[in-house]
């Protein structure tokens, strides 16, 4: 299981994958939206979403989790 934390304090603009889904390393996970700017967050490896832990209009601080994906 690979852990995915958010990496700055934002909101979570948009949840781009579903719990099941199968993801590449690469994809993008969740977008999140401080000042202004997108900032993607992408699956550090290819496998499972095994659970996603923000959903849109959430307040993420770094270092909380977003996604957990199971590795393929």
């Amino acid at each position: 299981m690979t852990e995915v934390r958010a990496e700055i304090t934002a909101n979570v603009w948009q949840v781009r994958t579903e719990v099941g889904a199968t993801v590449a390393e690469g994809d993008e996970l969740v977008i999140l939206e401080s000042m202004k700017m997108e900032i993607p967050v992408e699956a550090p490896c290819a496998g499972v979403v095994a659970s996603i832990h923000v959903e849109p209009d959430s307040q993420v601080t770094e270092g909380d989790l977003v996604v957990v994906i199971d590795e393929a």
